[in-house]
């Protein structure tokens, strides 16, 4: 068993109190490898905001659940390196999907988990988040669970329609499963083709894809229901256009790729949406500067030469998210 707070992590507690109080958002930025994890750390630690590393089950898979222990251990680290005295780092189980992995993650040092049963009739999801309450909450664990479906694809989170999450059930799930924090859907979808064209409009100046807007009248009836509770947003990468037409002018493919606009994010930031979910961003940040590399210096094969330069786009993305969007910045001196 590895306690969280011997690697120096914290769970998200103060963090959504403080960010429900404050009218700003943590970010949550998705991390499979160590440039990303850089990156995020590198502008967390500049900008004084909290930050939240997510793994999903895949990124774990993928990492391998010992070296994560220790990267993040090393995160901590890394930021206090960087002139950031006390680091508000926790550490994100996103999308767990069974008790026996969210227990697992406890156990090896995560300060916080997701159980989503989202796609489970409402009393299994009710029954299945709870136990996993039990558990983490022994551990001084926070626990994140969801009501309502999101559209796209994200590792092994896949749904063709989104449901939005109904109000009416969020007083009884909350208080029935003890959860810290409740991920929504009003409209956000995973993935970096979070709409079909015929779900947008067009910009008749630009022909660029205009996505439909987020269900603020749900988000609004939620809030009612749940004065102060702290609500998390999932799928909410902007895709950024100029990183999707670097991608497409240096060889890639990513015809139509639409996010969620960042004005709608920042009005959610403002409300009790406290907790900001960010991965397409950031595979596209990297991919871009890696396709461009490799197009202007074809004879490079240092991984170094073209990571290097992926992990400054990323960096460069996340401190924009954090100060231009979520409001984080200066938020944990």
């Amino acid at each position: 068993m590895v306690n969280y707070k011997d690697l120096g992590l914290v769970n998200t507690k103060d963090m959504f109190a403080k960010a429900v109080k404050g009218g700003y958002a943590v970010p949550a930025f998705n991390f499979n490898n160590m440039e990303q994890l850089q990156a995020i750390i590198m502008a967390a630690a500049e900008t004084k905001s909290p930050v939240i590393l997510q793994v999903s089950k895949g990124a774990r898979n993928y990492a391998n659940q010992t070296l994560l222990r220790y990267m993040a251990e090393g995160a901590v680290e890394y930021a206090k390196e960087l002139g950031w005295a006390k680091p508000q780092i926790c550490l994100h189980l996103d999308h767990g999907d069974s008790f026996e992995l969210c227990k697992s993650c406890v156990d090896m040092g995560f300060s916080s988990v997701m159980i989503d049963g989202s796609s489970l009739p409402y009393d299994e999801n009710v029954a299945l988040t709870k136990k996993v309450c039990e558990y983490a909450h022994q551990h001084d664990v926070t626990v994140e669970g969801e009501l309502g479906v999101l559209a796209g694809v994200e590792d092994e989170v896949q749904a063709e329609e989104s449901h939005y999450t109904k109000p009416e059930e969020v007083i009884d799930f909350t208080s029935k499963t003890g959860v810290d924090s409740l991920a929504i859907s009003i409209g956000t979808s995973h993935g970096a083709y979070k709409f079909k064209p015929e779900q947008c409009t067009r910009d008749p100046k630009t022909g660029k894809l205009v996505p439909p807007p987020l269900a603020f009248d749900v988000l609004a009836e939620i809030e009612k229901k749940l004065p102060g509770f702290p609500i998390v947003l999932h799928g909410s990468s902007s895709v950024p256009q100029d990183e999707v037409d670097t991608i497409n002018k240096f060889g890639g493919k990513l015809p139509d790729a639409v996010g969620i606009p960042e004005e709608q994010l920042r009005k959610a930031a403002k409300s009790a949406v406290c907790k900001i979910n960010i991965d397409s961003d950031s595979r596209l940040a990297m991919t871009a500067a890696i396709r461009q590399t490799f197009a202007e210096k074809p004879g490079e094969f240092d991984p170094r030469k073209y990571l290097g330069p992926a992990r400054d786009n990323m960096k460069k993305m996340y401190m924009h998210k954090i100060i231009n969007v979520l409001g984080s910045n200066g938020k944990a001196e």
